[in-house]
């Protein structure tokens, strides 16, 4: 069933065409990713699709009491009430059937009431007690608390009034109501933005479990991978669709562009081929025989010629260093960062984070992960030497050369830039280069023109992340401390960066929420955990991967799951669930097998319709229509095939998910 449809959706802003020609469908249950460029005009189809904004040309159909909840980038304006009064006042009408239970309580012992009231009274409340619990009226309170706690807003956010807290925070205070209204259609705009890796777990739970439809931008991959079952991509003013996760999106789109790649050459060749023919024999005995290619070229041209495939500009990384420091890279003893008193009251310092004792060796990728606020970027700072120590000690090594890209890029301090700078001016602060090889150098990050004499106030998120990973790059360090390094960058641009810090020679301090990244990189975790009741921040040091990491988490949570439930006996209804919870997972095995089997037959039938394009083009050249038809027919059967199996391969996806 489809909940929304779209046709020839088209979006501008002035002069400024965002998309055009967008045909969409979204059916019940359906799980997308969306995903393009910044600026390519996601968010704005997006706050079309919620009816936010009304398209330019084109109509959408929404069906009949289909409810869309809309999660912006942006929080609205903040009203007067508290976090915790926003959310449970969604469930007003509910609240309200629950103060009607409690007049009809009082009313059964009122010893005024007759028993013939009083048998009348207990029938009603009955009823509706029933419905009230059905509707779930007894578990607000909890569905509440839950969706606060798991969003990583603190109980002591819980009672403020919405406009004392920070954009982030009403973001997902936003996020959580919507979760809580529970829409048939869920349109979601970088909801993991805001978030540390836990509330994304935790929030990757609940969308798995959504029973509606869900539209999400993301730059997340490993969120993507996770949660989404078909991909969207914008384009060119256009919207290709993909099935699968972001994983099976990347796949299918190098296929698809290779393809595309290898269709146009063929068909520029054979462009040139016809028109060499027609200018050679178009005034000589065969000029009929040119006039008819002509003719039959213009044709081509009109109505069947594809255009080229898009060229893509994407930066360029050269990270590298020449530097070679000693193996000690950084060793901590008894270390514990803060920051010290500066009101004048003589309140002592602020300890915000203890730091294990520990010796990070040249080569390693350590990931410095955990919530918001609780001491990671303190102690990059401290690293760094912009803060000091409160105990204990921290060494750098030998012929350690520190590079670092700030979170926010704009400030005064190691490694940041003055806002009112230009890009040129930005670059050239690190490194003194000749004007046009500095400019040459910007263009590898995507800067050209007059984009160089932009001011650094003036750029985009993205614009600055590029800017600072340029002046990261020119810096040469062996030591590279990064905090949040993925921020702002297009998916792309993401991948580009993994690449280049996977062949870094030097050591890397990784703090980020990227999953994706700290996967890839990681070779181990320094995990910060928030202390209790005021106390510091805690670290540990895991030797081992983020996916060792989560095996052993999981494992861990599955003995004491066991662990607690060995001493009670099942009873029957117990073993029954068991049993059924062990023929899904046999049967989800079995689908699992099946679809890896499909898609293998679908990529060998794939390879056969390259093979068949290629030899169409060759025999082409010889003019053997009749085997040229032979081919093409069998291209054709093999084309239908791939689509037939393209349905049953979503079919069983979902089947699977």
């Amino acid at each position: 069933m489809s909940l929304l449809v779209g046709n020839q959706l088209a979006k501008s802003y002035g002069a400024n065409d965002v998309f055009e020609n967008i045909d969409v469908r979204i059916e019940h249950e359906d799980r997308i990713g969306f995903v393009g460029s910044n600026g390519s005009g996601k968010t704005s189809l997006l706050r079309v699709l919620a009816g936010v904004e009304p398209s330019t040309a084109g109509q959408i159909f929404v069906a009949q009491n289909v409810r869309r909840g809309y999660l912006p980038q942006d929080p609205p304006p903040a009203g007067d009430q508290t976090l915790y009064e926003e959310l449970h006042g969604i469930f007003a009408p509910l609240l309200a059937q629950g103060e009607e239970l409690r007049q009809l309580e009082a009313q059964m012992t009122d010893p005024a009431t007759s028993e013939a009231e009083l048998n009348r009274i207990l029938a009603d409340y009955g009823h509706k007690q029933e419905a009230f619990e059905r509707a779930g009226g007894y578990t607000i309170d909890q569905r509440v608390k839950s969706v606060l706690s798991g969003l990583g807003l603190q109980e002591a956010l819980w009672h403020k009034p919405l406009a004392h807290l920070s954009g982030g925070q009403r973001t997902r205070a936003l996020l959580g109501r919507l979760l809580l209204q529970e829409p048939d259609l869920l349109l979601l705009d970088e909801p993991t933005n805001h978030l540390d890796v836990r509330s994304v777990e935790w929030l990757e739970s609940q969308l798995l479990a959504w029973k509606g439809a869900l539209l999400v931008v993301s730059h997340d991959r490993y969120f993507l991978d996770t949660v989404v079952t078909r991909m969207w991509e914008m384009t060119h003013h256009r919207l290709e669709t993909y099935r699968g996760n972001y994983s099976h999106f990347r796949q299918q789109r190098s296929e698809r562009l290779e393809r595309w790649r290898k269709e146009y050459e063929q068909q520029q060749e054979f462009i040139r081929e016809t028109e060499d023919f027609v200018r050679r024999y178009k005034a000589g005995q065969r000029a009929k025989e040119a006039q008819g290619r002509e003719t039959r070229l213009q044709r081509f041209l009109e109505t069947e010629a594809l255009p080229p495939p898009p060229s893509d500009q994407r930066i360029r990384l050269p990270l590298r260093t020449d530097i070679r420091s000693g193996d000690l890279v950084l060793r901590t003893r008894k270390l514990v960062v803060g920051y010290l008193a500066s009101d004048g009251n003589g309140s002592g310092p602020t300890p915000i984070l203890t730091v294990p004792d520990l010796d990070l060796r040249r080569g390693q990728i350590a990931a410095l992960i955990g919530p918001n606020g609780a001491g990671k970027t303190t102690l990059i700072r401290t690293i760094l030497g912009e803060l000091e120590q409160l105990q204990g000690t921290f060494q750098l090594g030998a012929g350690v050369e520190l590079g670092y890209l700030a979170q926010r890029h704009v400030g005064a301090g190691f490694g940041l830039m003055d806002s009112g700078q230009t890009v040129l001016n930005a670059l050239l602060d690190i490194k003194n280069l000749p004007l046009e090889r500095a400019r040459t150098y910007l263009g590898q990050f995507l800067f050209h023109g007059d984009d160089v004499f932009k001011s650094i106030d003036s750029l985009s998120g993205g614009q600055r992340s590029r800017i600072a990973l340029a002046r990261l790059t020119l810096q040469g360090a062996n030591f590279l401390l990064l905090d949040e390094p993925t921020n702002h960058l297009d998916l792309d641009s993401q991948e580009i960066l993994q690449d280049a810090l996977q062949q870094f020679s030097g050591t890397i301090l990784l703090v980020t929420h990227d999953r994706a990244l700290v996967d890839a990189l990681a070779t181990e975790l320094w995990i910060v955990e928030p202390g209790e009741a005021g106390a510091p921040s805690r670290m540990e040091i895991f030797a081992g991967t983020w996916r060792q990491w989560m095996n052993e988490r999981n494992g861990q949570i599955a003995a004491t799951d066991s662990a607690a439930a060995k001493p009670v006996a099942p009873d029957q209804n117990q073993r029954e669930q068991q049993r059924e919870e062990r023929r899904q997972r046999q049967t989800s095995t079995r689908r699992q097998a099946d679809l890896a089997d499909l898609e293998q037959q679908i990529h060998q039938m794939e390879t056969r319709m390259a093979e068949l394009e290629d030899q169409m083009a060759a025999v082409g050249q010889t003019q053997d229509y009749e085997w040229v038809q032979a081919i093409s027919n069998e291209h054709q059967a093999v084309r239908r095939r791939v689509e037939q199996q393209m349905e049953r391969w979503a079919e069983m996806a979902e089947a699977v998910v």
